[in-house]
């Protein structure tokens, strides 16, 4: 069997933890922070766990990080 090649975007975006769960990053740090409260700057730092259905498409772009 050939090997499987893993999605190079989601390499660059995505992390797995040692338990197999998948960290990402969290939405809506990119522009527009006057509008947030700094209570929601405060809380989107970091990485976040992904939902198992979200988790289960990201696994299947990263076949080797499992």
């Amino acid at each position: 069997m050939p090997k499987l090649k893993t999605k190079s975007g989601a390499k660059k975006r995505f992390k797995m933890t040692a338990t197999g769960k998948v960290k990402a990053g969290v939405a809506g740090k990119r522009h527009g922070m006057i509008k947030r409260s700094p209570k929601q700057i405060r809380q989107n730092r970091g990485m976040d766990v992904l939902e198992d259905c979200d988790a289960k498409i990201v696994k299947k772009y990263m076949p080797y990080n499992r």
